[in-house]
């Protein structure tokens, strides 16, 4: 077991971290992104405070989300999902809301702040990244707190997104997501890392949260929950196979994106954020490479950022970005929280 201290904050730090500096090559070619910061993308987050975007505003509605039912001792369905529902809904309507949120939030959110049943207001196709951006915090939730076992965290990691991304794929990106962190803040290692995920989703193929996700599965095209859930982990065994093939070629010069999809969709950005975290032991190269794609930039660096901080704790980066990352009140709130 390693003795590394503090992988909650190092995890949500890392998260923000690499969503400001990715936030500015998001949309942009390699070319583009090497002629605005020579010669090879962002070096550093830009600014005072380091301004950061959605992607870092939702980790933080879904953490503080979890944290208020935590204290409750008991996690259950229906308080998560006032909860998220909250923080989502006064996410939607905070004047800094301005960092180019995407659309199937937006959406989501509108109908969540209408009082839609959850199940009518999700958006039942998308499969986006903008639910397993967030899902960090899922990961960093304590086993030994009020019993929350694997099978408790997984639907948790759902829930989250099925409020508003319902594609059975955006939920089991999630859950993986999840385990990934969780995995990296017991301990685990970056070797070996895309295996136990492989395993881990061959586990969970056939398994419908059904009191968490209720009505979720009645799509057009699946006969039954099991079917429904069945496809999204398909769709995710599918990107970590691509994964371990990538690992095996990627020479760390080339744009990921090329590799492992441009992580506009759930899995792409699980899959090319941890190429990104696999491929380089030093996290500042992780993030730097992450944000130095062509595609979901800010998303994939700061999924990669998070993979790096859980498992190296918040001494992996740089005291003097942490000092001025925006929301750092926030952040080190939460951090503190679970690194008791």
């Amino acid at each position: 077991m390693s003795t590394v201290h503090q992988r909650a904050s190092g995890c949500l730090f890392g998260l923000a971290l690499g969503d400001a500096l990715g936030a500015h090559t998001e949309f942009l070619s390699l070319a583009q992104s090497r002629a605005r910061f020579p010669p090879d993308g962002p070096r550093e987050p830009l600014g005072d405070p380091a301004r950061v975007t959605d992607d870092t505003q939702m980790t933080l509605a879904v953490g503080e989300a979890l944290l208020a039912v935590e204290r409750e001792r008991r996690f259950r369905p229906e308080s998560l999902e006032e909860s998220l529902r909250r923080g989502f809904v006064a996410w939607l309507r905070d004047p800094e809301n301005d960092r180019a949120p995407g659309a199937t939030c937006l959406q989501a959110c509108r109908r969540l702040a209408r009082d839609m049943p959850w199940t009518r207001a999700t958006v039942a196709e998308s499969k986006g990244c903008g639910a397993n951006m967030r899902v960090a915090p899922v990961g960093l939730l304590l086993p030994q707190r009020h019993g929350l076992t694997p099978t408790v965290r997984a639907a948790i990691a759902q829930l989250q997104s099925a409020l508003t991304h319902g594609h059975p794929t955006a939920l089991a990106a999630s859950d993986l997501t999840a385990y990934a962190i969780a995995d990296l803040c017991a301990g685990g290692t970056r070797k070996g890392l895309v295996e136990r995920l492989i395993e881990y989703a061959e586990s969970q193929r056939r398994i419908y949260h059904g009191d968490w996700l209720e009505s979720l599965w009645q799509h057009p095209g699946f006969r039954s929950p099991e079917e429904f859930i069945e496809h999204g982990w398909h769709e995710c065994l599918l990107a970590l196979r691509h994964l371990a093939d990538a690992l095996g070629r990627y020479d760390g010069e080339a744009d990921p994106c090329g590799y492992t999809g441009a992580g506009w969709i759930a899995e792409e950005a699980l899959a090319t954020a941890l190429l990104c975290f696999l491929h380089c032991e030093d996290p500042v190269r992780v993030l730097r490479r992450a944000a130095l794609t062509t595609g979901d930039s800010d998303s994939i660096a700061c999924l990669a950022g998070a993979f790096a901080g859980a498992h190296l704790g918040v001494g992996a980066w740089p005291a003097e970005w942490c000092a001025r990352i925006e929301y750092r009140d926030r952040l080190a709130a939460l951090g503190r929280a679970w690194d008791a």
